[in-house]
């Protein structure tokens, strides 16, 4: 599975990039703002992989030029109850960490979430003392939820409604970050469908009040996502001109 758009692409985690996760999470730069901050080993890793490799629990591997620059995730959607999730983010590499990127794949995420899976609440937990993380994420829109103060691994919560009116110029600018491209590019793979992953998420989008327009293309499922579901100025793609594979050579 992979999500394109604002030259980015967020590829979902598989098995064989978990050591390098392994490697990222056990650093001390990435390390020291985890609430769980024992030395994590290759079996607790491959277990915890089987944990979360699942219709529930979204991980993505974020690409940038070509290079695995961090983790993306949006874990325990509720998609048949409450509609919820639990997001979190870290970049890897050190040249990207107070950069535009974290931002982009951050956007991506929720409006994927938001927009077509039919999230409500998402929520994130920071550490109270991470004021840089703090900030990164009230921009975004997410707000302390009560009876945190105290709290030392603090919850946050974001709607749908408060992330569309906070990061609507946000958003734009992004777009033109990325290149000019405002559709979201969803590829399911073999693999997808292999795990009961695809089917899961196509049913949600049939089922949903927006027609997104899809196809299939050397084995793959595009769906093509429009930047804004409720701007009906937005024009659908013809799903057999538009091609991510050509957009984002270099993400492929």
């Amino acid at each position: 599975m992979k999500l394109i758009k604002y030259g980015l692409t967020l590829k979902r985690l598989t098995k064989e990039d978990i050591e390098l996760l392994r490697i990222w999470r056990n650093s001390e730069s990435v390390n020291r703002f985890m609430e769980y901050r024992k030395y994590i080993t290759p079996e607790m890793q491959e277990k915890w992989f089987e944990s979360i490799n699942n219709p529930n629990n979204f991980y993505y591997i974020i690409i940038y030029n070509d290079e695995k620059i961090g983790l993306i995730n949006d874990k325990g959607f509720d998609r048949f109850g409450k509609a919820t999730s639990e997001a979190g983010l870290f970049i890897a590499v050190d040249k990207y960490k107070n950069t535009f990127v974290p931002v982009l794949a951050s956007l991506i995420l929720l409006e994927v979430s938001f927009f077509y899976l039919g999230g409500k609440d998402s929520y994130i937990r920071i550490l109270k003392d991470n004021i840089s993380s703090i900030k990164y994420n009230t921009r975004l829109g997410y707000e302390l939820c009560p009876n945190q103060e105290n709290v030392e691994n603090q919850l946050y919560v974001l709607t749908p409604e408060r992330f569309k009116e906070k990061t609507a110029e946000l958003r734009k600018a992004a777009i033109k970050v990325g290149g000019g491209d405002p559709n979201i590019y969803l590829i399911w793979e073999k693999e997808d469908y292999d795990s009961g992953l695809a089917q899961e998420s196509d049913k949600l989008l049939e089922e949903g009040e927006i027609d997104v327009p899809n196809k299939w293309e050397n084995g793959n499922h595009i769906w093509y996502l429009a930047d804004d579901p409720d701007n009906p100025n937005i024009q659908k793609l013809d799903p057999n001109k538009a091609n991510p594979y050509k957009y984002y050579e270099k993400n492929k």
